[in-house]
């Protein structure tokens, strides 16, 4: 979003100037008569703003569009996330309340970590995606952190530990159903869709 921004704020004060000189143009008879007695001035000015209007705003129609033409591309990759992300999740779950393989789970932590890079370059352009894509991220420091601990003799930290990591992956899968609703149930099922977890 940060991107973007500076185009269309661009964009806006480029027409505001323009559109206070023709204010001041129509209503000012001494502006009017300035502008009058420096022609080349006045077509080297208006030739700039119109060419600045047309590339600022032609600027913004071309991003807008492109975002819509990744938007299944995003939509994808959240699928496919999610999925690995309910793997990592259950492994790790497992592997802190002693049931489960670490070996596994790092295994799934590594895959979903590799995913999540991979991903990233495709979700960081686009305001919603970017807040799966930091969902995402903050899963990831809880899978690690989940991995770190260890097997927990306290079965009262493993519990907190938990907890943490399921609270994580469904604020994951709150933010991945935007995106997730740009895919029919087809394309859904082909990327692996919603975990059901």
């Amino acid at each position: 979003m940060l991107r973007r921004w500076p185009g269309a704020t661009a964009a806006a004060l480029i027409t505001l100037v323009t559109l206070g000189l023709i204010a001041v143009d129509l209503t000012d008879a001494a502006a009017r008569r300035w502008w009058a007695d420096r022609a080349f001035a006045t077509d080297v000015v208006a030739g700039i703003l119109v060419v600045l209007i047309t590339v600022l705003v032609v600027d913004q129609v071309v991003r807008v569009r492109q975002l819509k033409d990744r938007a299944q591309v995003m939509a994808a990759q959240a699928a496919i996330l999610m999925l690995q992300a309910g793997r990592a999740r259950q492994s790790v779950s497992a592997a802190m309340n002693t049931s489960g393989d670490r070996d596994a789970a790092l295994d799934e932590v590594r895959i979903y970590m590799t995913i999540l890079s991979i991903s990233a370059p495709v979700l960081i352009d686009a305001r919603v995606s970017r807040t799966f894509l930091e969902q995402a991220q903050r899963l990831g420091a809880e899978l690690a952190r989940g991995l770190a601990s260890g097997v927990k003799a306290s079965g009262e930290t493993s519990t907190a530990s938990d907890s943490r990591l399921e609270d994580s992956f469904q604020r994951l899968r709150s933010a991945s159903t935007p995106l997730l609703e740009l895919l029919t149930a087809e394309q859904r099922s082909a990327a692996g869709g919603r975990e059901s977890q």
